[in-house]
């Protein structure tokens, strides 16, 4: 029968929903400073995987069960690229974190949508931060259920160790040893300033060798003085 009717049909898993990552600048600059910052957290750790925007289809067969998290965090599977999250091709480990940053375009039957989704196939840890309201929110799974973080500001996450904290509206993540996750612009910033001082010091080493080359030419100017004068200098 036609290889049995094409192997039963190979099945389709998009790898787009045809939707863009952000709908605006600011959502796009949260996304890039969780997902840049997370990554460079595990940078070391060959078994974190990090993505944006990645669709992420949790049951096998079934290619209208999906959804793409802003960002997410699957513990346990290797670094690598992938043009969508099959879990059962990932251990059958579902992404234990992720994150949504909203926009005005989003609605409350998109969160409830979300919310039903990561509960049902096994996310640990929800975050959902509004960069125009300044309002971040967060879920931990208990039994089968996630269930609202009382207090985000100061929260630290149990899967990866980072602390959320507001600054007026703005979303600042810190990492496990304090330091702040940084933009790439303030990356960028920092390594000029390096570059600039590294320069500085630089320049201040070959001035203070050309002193000393100064300094032993007018030494040797005048031991040779001396010893026309008939005086050997020590």
């Amino acid at each position: 029968m036609s290889t049995q009717v094409a192997a039963k049909e190979e099945i389709i898993y998009p790898e787009s929903d045809g939707k863009p990552m952000a709908d605006n600048t600011l959502q796009a600059q949260y996304i890039v400073y969780l997902f840049d910052g997370l990554r460079a957290l595990f940078r070391d750790d060959p078994n974190v995987f990090v993505a944006a925007d990645l669709l992420w289809y949790p049951v096998e067969g079934d290619p209208n069960t999906c959804t793409a998290p802003d960002v997410m965090v699957a513990l346990g599977r290797p670094k690598g690229h992938r043009r969508s999250y099959l879990q059962w091709q990932e251990d059958n480990i579902p992404p234990q974190v992720v994150f949504e940053i909203w926009s005005h375009s989003n609605t409350y039957r998109d969160f409830v949508e979300k919310l039903t989704f990561y509960e049902r196939h096994g996310v640990e840890e929800f975050y959902l931060y509004d960069p125009e309201r300044g309002h971040l929110e967060g879920w931990l799974r208990k039994g089968d259920k996630l269930v609202p973080i009382e207090k985000m500001d100061g929260w630290v996450s149990p899967r990866l160790g980072i602390k959320f904290t507001l600054k007026g509206k703005d979303l600042v993540v810190y990492r496990p040893d304090g330091a702040p996750f940084l933009s790439y612009e303030e990356l960028q910033a920092r390594y000029e300033e390096a570059q600039k001082r590294l320069e500085q010091e630089r320049q201040r080493a070959e001035q203070e060798r050309q002193r000393a080359e100064q300094e032993r030419q007018r030494a040797e100017r005048l031991a040779q003085r001396l010893r026309e004068l008939g005086v050997e200098p020590e």
